[in-house]
């Protein structure tokens, strides 16, 4: 999602590979290449910058780039706003990275397991990622590491400040840095991708009256919780304003017709969704209104229509688009 980004490269266990390719090829993930990783941290991020200067390493060489981001998986939560200030510091100083503040006392043990001593907390930052370099000083610190270091050290920081004396500009992180590290962390994970996913949605009306009016009293009602984007009018495959609500991650719509179109502008969204490869990480919300204004409104008609919407609802939930149908008949 960060467009100045040129490449991605994935260190991955070899046992994985193919799984990573797969999800890579199933959510439509560009600038990705897969790199198998090596038995230990260090060892897999120095796989990871061969691909860019050794041609024997990989089958097709990447353009070296002039600053190299390195991030991990287990802190999958970060603003543009925090890579983008590692960047540029990296730029300036040779080398930069987050830090944290210390929540805990670090304290160190006695060979009898008793108290040695304890760390002032105030002097000390935890280090996270993500941290970047110029490269040729990253890589010419990996070219100069020892097995010692490639097997048992962490902090990538410290190999280039030990290997090609560059000092890291530290960049103050923010709370979301935090790592995914037990398996209790991965219901913590799901729930802030699904609070993030449903802090916005797109209300869609036609321009009908009546229509109109429900379409203008909702986005009102919704305002003060959640962020409303509003199109007031039919649906058209080349319509620009939605296409771009799409493309900006939107994951939950609410359409409201009138119910003679609401199946073929329902289908219209779908095919729409399917098409802007927008990745469907968690499932898209599609709650289809159909507003029956006619004299003449039968229950059982109405229950027709809804019939119809739960076929439609089990194809579409095979594609992660959860539909649902909500008929309101005015008297």
């Amino acid at each position: 999602r960060i467009s100045w980004i040129s490449d991605i490269i994935v260190v991955v266990s070899p046992e994985n590979i193919e799984t990573m390719k797969t999800i890579i090829e199933k959510y439509g993930h560009k600038r990705v290449t897969v790199v198998e990783g090596g038995i230990t941290r260090h060892r897999s991020i120095f796989n990871g910058l061969k691909v860019f200067a050794e041609n024997d390493f990989s089958s097709h060489l990447l353009q070296k780039p002039e600053v190299v981001i390195i991030h991990d998986a287990v802190r999958p939560f970060f603003e543009e706003d925090i890579v983008s200030k590692v960047v540029m510091a990296a730029k300036e100083h040779g080398a930069a990275g987050a830090i944290r503040p210390l929540v805990s006392t670090v304290i160190a043990s006695a060979a009898d397991g008793c108290l040695d001593h304890s760390l002032e907390r105030a002097k000390y930052r935890a280090s996270e990622m993500p941290q970047a370099f110029l490269f040729d000083i990253i890589y010419e610190a990996y070219q100069q590491c020892t097995d010692y270091d490639l097997d048992y050290g962490t902090e990538c920081l410290h190999l280039a400040l030990k290997y090609c004396k560059t000092n890291a500009k530290l960049v103050e992180g923010t709370a979301d840095l935090w790592k995914v590290t037990y398996k209790r962390d991965l219901y913590a994970a799901e729930s802030i991708i699904k609070e993030n996913l449903s802090q916005e949605v797109c209300v869609i009306t036609n321009g009908k009256e009546t229509v109109a009016q429900v379409g203008f009293l909702l986005p009102e009602s919704l305002k003060g919780q959640i962020k409303v984007e509003v199109i007031s009018k039919s649906l058209s495959k080349d319509d620009s304003c939605l296409q771009n609500i799409i493309s900006g991650q939107c994951y939950n719509f609410v359409c409201v017709n009138d119910k003679r179109c609401a199946i073929q502008e329902t289908q219209e969204l779908v095919d729409m969704l399917e098409k802007s490869n927008i990745p469907l990480l968690c499932p898209v919300v599609l709650i289809s209104v159909h507003l029956d204004t006619s004299e003449s409104n039968s229950f059982s008609i109405g229950m027709e229509d809804l019939t119809m919407i739960k076929k439609f609802a089990r194809e579409t939930k095979k594609k992660n688009i959860l539909v649902y149908g909500l008929l309101i008949q005015l008297k």
